[in-house]
Order: C-alpha cells, then structure tokens, then sequence
C-alpha cells in the first residue's frame, strides 16, 4: 500500500514538480492549491503526511494547523516556506509541524523529512525513548549553549539573542554551531525538535509523535 502525501501550495509550478517527483518516488499525491480548498476536501480518518507551504492567500500554514487541530486531524505536517523567518518557525513547531524546508528544497531534504514523519506515525509510542534521547543530547550543552537554544525556542534571530544576552552576534554565532554539533542537528528545525521534546517550549498542537 502506497504512503499519501497531501500537498498545499499555492505555487501551482512547485504542486506540479513536487509531485511528479513524490510520484516517482513511490507515493501517492493528493494537490490542494491552498488551504482553503484543502480543508474542504480532507477528511478526519484519512491518514498520510502534509506538505503545507505557509504563505497563502486565503489561509496561511498556522490558520491550515490550527483548523487541523480544531478537526482532531493527526497527520504529521511539514512546513514549506521561503521566507527563511526563525520565528515563522518556531510558531509552526510549536503548533505540531514536525519539520520545516525552506525553499527551493533539495530533493534528499524532503524525502528524508518526509520519511520521518511517517516513521513518527508508526512509532508514537516510543515517545519516552524520544524524550530521554533528546534530554541526553540536550544535557551535553554547556549553559550558554542552553541560553542561545532557549532563545531560538523563543523565534530570536542571532542578532536579538546576542542584545538579550549581552554579547556579539559572532559569539552566538560560535555557540550556536557548538550547539548544532553537539545536537547532531543538521538544521535549525532539528534542534528545535530536541528542544521541544526535552520540554524547552512544548509545542501546543497535535502532537504526532
């Protein structure tokens, strides 16, 4: 049985080369040119991962969550955005985005992201393993490390962590790759996970793990 990817956006030549390669890839591709048209044709039982651009006319990726949430719709979402805005992020995670790919995306980039959610659909009750492997990678930070993610968590650009904490932009600059390391997190949207299943800015919405 093949996987089903729901695709929202509003960019009709990226819905068509998205999914020609999902298609070619192995799954099953649903195309919604906005949230609007998405909401009115998804049903509660379906089940399948959620490509959501998040600048859109009509409804934007958050209100898309937010009525999802309101649904009890449990689909993983993964967030398409150009804007490359820290704090678009972090709103997006903290309402249950899983991931977030800012575009133009790479191919491995989003067959990898989408391989995990679908390995978070099938494995939501290991949250407890999740949990204590991102608390270890997260115990590895030294504490200004944990202030410069704390703040990340918070949607702060470099620039505000380093006014708030009282030093250059290029020392949370350092600290925030030393953190990366440590993390193993290949992108911010990694570490943002980390932090949220350690309990450092809990997302609010449905929780797909």
């Amino acid at each position: 049985m093949t996987q089903t990817i729901y695709l929202v956006d509003d960019d009709e030549a990226i819905r068509h080369s998205a999914s020609f390669m999902l298609r070619h890839s192995g799954y099953t591709v649903k195309t919604f040119r906005d949230g609007v048209h998405f909401l009115e044709n998804v049903e509660a039982d379906e089940t399948g991962c959620i490509l959501l651009d998040m600048r859109m006319p009509g409804l934007d990726g958050l209100a898309v969550q937010a009525e999802l949430k309101k649904r009890g719709i449990r689909m993983p979402v993964i967030i398409l955005t150009g804007h490359g805005d820290v704090a678009v992020a972090v709103s997006a995670m903290k309402a249950g985005a899983i991931e977030f790919l800012e575009k133009p995306y790479e191919k491995k980039a989003l067959l990898k992201a989408i391989d995990t959610a679908f390995e978070r659909l099938s494995t939501r009750s290991g949250d407890a393993r999740l949990k204590a492997a991102a608390s270890a990678r997260i115990a590895k930070l030294t504490a200004r490390e944990r202030d410069v993610l704390n703040h990340l968590v918070e949607g702060l650009t470099n620039k505000a962590i380093a006014e708030t904490l009282s030093i250059s932009p290029r020392t949370v600059e350092i600290h925030r790759a030393n953190l990366m390391e440590k993390l193993e997190a290949e992108n911010l949207s990694t570490a943002l996970r980390l932090a949220f299943l350690a309990d450092i800015g809990r997302p609010v919405g449905p929780d797909i793990r």
